[in-house]
């Protein structure tokens, strides 16, 4: 059945795929971008009104913990789908340590079977580096990709081994895909909870090391070098690993990388009141740290944006602060947290922004999203860049409330995002 004509009227459109930044008008049918340019007419189109608004691809977020299958009661592809929506987001990639991790045929067709009956928008599939991500033994990376698997990981821990790793590099460079790196040396990370340095000398906790990143970091993109893989270093903390990445980049490497939201937000200063909402791994840092962070994404050294979405429930986070799991969840929240501490700052405008949460992560998984050319499916978020809003667990539609902005004020309110051709409406 053919979906209904919709036309976008007389907002700000930005494009940086297709170096586009005007007032433009989209038609969308069919669940693709029909058009795209001035004064279109509706000719019986469903009309949005977009003045003053800013239209951008829907993003897509290439670090997001599902949990199904096996924590459910955390989170579930239908309620992570949801919340990405009402962020903005259209396109997710589903990390692998779920239960079972995704490390087999079998395990990828649950859960593209659990996709294909309950997700709310595109979620793409991230396999395990090694069964069981235990870091012992490959995975058939070429059968996995034939399975529509579109990059790998063993996202919550890193492969200590450098021969394992550098037969998966040679392995993901030969199916052609990319390696996603959770670089921590767990040795020097050493079951710490917080950063090292004052908060975790005031707090009384164990800390984690900048050097647990970057060596690992530095280590990883070694391996990267010998096997002339692709990589990509995930949720990036701390400004030593940004000056290792840069120098990586200058030697032509083929390196890309990601960080989040609260790590150009927080400082470990957050940490002070043992609210367990600002622990995350790899933790809060410094405020050089922070400085070092939007710097990378300024210079254009860090690539992408992404929430690294991790729900948990009250009962693992409403407990003693070294008890409690690692993760906060970001869907709802990471593009105005963006926003707010990016471009209302200047640090990034909105062509950058659009670049490091739509089109870069889709260049780096090799998918064909994050751009708004005639042709292309119809995700786009638009967005009311100077509204406020109180972040509070009632307005978050993820399962699970563990967010760090609980209680914050951001700028920019997603006002609807369209995931192929379906109008989402969160505010008029």
């Amino acid at each position: 059945m053919e979906k209904e004509k919709i036309l976008i009227k007389g907002g700000r459109v930005i494009d940086p795929g297709n170096k586009i930044d005007d007032i433009l008008d989209i038609l969308i049918a069919d669940s693709k971008i029909s058009k795209v340019s001035k004064s279109i007419k509706p000719e019986g189109a469903r009309v949005l009104d977009a003045t003053g608004k800013i239209i951008i691809p829907g993003l897509v977020d290439m670090h997001v913990h599902l949990r199904e299958p096996g924590r459910e009661d955390k989170e579930t592809i239908y309620t992570a789908t949801r919340a990405a929506l009402h962020g903005g987001v259209t396109t997710v990639l589903a990390m692998p340590n779920t239960d079972p991790a995704i490390d087999s045929l079998g395990s990828v067709e649950i859960l593209k079977t659990a996709i294909s009956k309950s997700a709310q928008a595109k979620v793409f599939i991230c396999a395990a580096i090694t069964t069981g991500r235990k870091g012992r033994e490959l995975v058939d990376m070429a059968m996995l990709k034939r399975e529509g698997v579109v990059a790998f990981s063993d996202d919550g821990s890193s492969v200590d081994s450098n021969e394992i790793m550098l037969a998966a590099l040679r392995s993901a460079k030969k199916a052609g895909l990319p390696i996603i790196c959770h670089s921590e040396d767990k040795a020097l990370s050493n079951s710490g909870v917080v950063n090292l340095g004052f908060t975790s000398t005031r707090l009384g906790l164990k800390g984690i090391s900048n050097e647990s990143e970057y060596k690992r970091v530095a280590r990883d993109l070694d391996l990267a070098a010998q096997s002339e893989a692709a990589v990509h270093i995930a949720h990036v903390s701390c400004k030593e690993s940004v000056g290792v990445i840069a120098r990586a980049k200058k030697t032509g490497l083929r390196v890309t990388c990601e960080t989040a939201p609260h790590y150009f937000t927080f400082s470990e200063a957050a940490v002070l009141g043992y609210d367990t909402n600002f622990k995350m791994n790899p933790p809060l840092r410094s405020q050089e740290d922070v400085e070092a962070i939007k710097e990378g994404l300024a210079s254009g050294i860090i690539d992408v944006i992404a929430s690294d979405h991790a729900p948990h429930t009250e009962n693992e986070k409403e407990i003693e602060f070294e008890r409690a799991e690692f993760g906060v969840v970001g869907l709802d929240t990471e593009l105005a947290a963006a926003v707010t501490a990016l471009v209302d700052t200047g640090l990034l405008d909105w062509s950058g922004l659009a670049e490091k949460m739509s089109l870069n992560p889709a260049r780096i998984l090799g998918i064909d999203k994050g751009s708004l050319g005639a042709g292309k499916d119809a995700d786009i978020a638009i967005i009311e860049p100077g509204q406020k809003w109180q972040v509070s667990k009632d307005l978050l539609l993820s399962k699970s409330k563990n967010s760090s902005f609980i209680g914050k004020n951001l700028n920019g309110v997603v006002a609807y995002t369209i995931y192929r051709g379906v109008v989402h409406q969160w505010s008029s």
